[in-house]
């Protein structure tokens, strides 16, 4: 039986209750068409450890390890547009966020403070970060420090709680965190917006036929647009679907490049 995995938009528990019941949904119209579609998501494997697995029907990953080491490997399926603040079709921006009773009026402001990453894998907390400050570092360096917190959540909690002065957070997750845990985010603040990219494409394996990929494609479609479903897609944000290709996610390698030519080649 193939797995499918959708790790990435899973908090508030309103989002993760209502990623559920979107598969289940998704899900059987899938197997209405002939695809062997597992009825539950799992769980079991690690969201990064999904992308790769030869038997993934489908899942969601990061535009920057998609263009960093899983072009070839995986096909795209599609895109997911949101209608969330700092989104634009299927792009999407992160917000830099300070703590709520920081004086910083600028990034340049913030020279010398503490920054809090998720990961050094993320397009949202990483990447397009480090596209943001590499105009302004000087000899590779900006931050007196750099705190690695594991997720987004932690991020902003590091960033409220005066752990870390700055973070880039998705402005997905801020979205969802705002509608759903909203005394999450009201110690913080949104400084400026980074440029924007494309956002963390559905995938498939390499393995999945073409026909069925196109099956993959129409039923998602179909599932967003679906009248009974109506409440999960708002809760969820989803909108709908745009069909993009490798050249579409090239830009988030092209800022991985721009900011090594700045000499800024690591958030520091």
């Amino acid at each position: 039986m193939p797995i499918a995995s959708l790790a990435m938009y899973v908090s508030p528990e309103p989002v993760a209750q209502a990623t559920r019941l979107f598969w289940e949904a998704f899900g059987k119209r899938l197997r209405d068409f002939g695809i062997d579609a597992p009825e539950a998501l799992d769980h079991g494997v690690r969201y990064d450890e999904a992308w790769l697995r030869p038997d993934l029907l489908f899942g969601q990953t990061c535009g920057y390890p998609y263009v960093q080491h899983l072009r070839g490997k995986v096909q795209l399926v599609a895109s997911p547009v949101y209608g969330l603040p700092g989104c634009d079709g299927p792009l999407k921006c992160s917000f830099i966020i300070v703590n709520a009773a920081s004086s910083a009026r600028s990034i340049g402001d913030l020279r010398g403070g503490r920054a809090a990453i998720n990961e050094p894998g993320s397009n949202s907390g990483y990447n397009l970060f480090r596209a943001f400050v590499a105009p302004h570092a000087v000899d590779g360096r900006f931050f007196a420090s750099v705190l690695e917190t594991g997720g987004h959540r932690a991020s902003i909690d590091a960033v409220s709680s005066g752990a870390a002065d700055v973070a880039a957070i998705d402005c997905v997750t801020f979205g969802n965190t705002l509608r759903f845990d909203p005394e999450r985010v009201a110690g913080v603040r949104i400084l400026a917006e980074t440029a924007k990219g494309p956002g963390l494409p559905f995938i498939t394996a390499a393995s999945t036929s073409a026909a069925d990929l196109a099956t993959l494609r129409c039923a998602l479609a179909q599932t967003i647009v679906d009248p009974a479903l109506a409440d999960i897609c708002d809760t969820l944000s989803l909108r709908g679907i745009s069909l993009l290709g490798d050249a579409d996610y090239a830009v988030l390698a092209e800022l991985d490049r721009d900011a090594a030519r700045h000499g800024y080649p690591a958030i520091a």
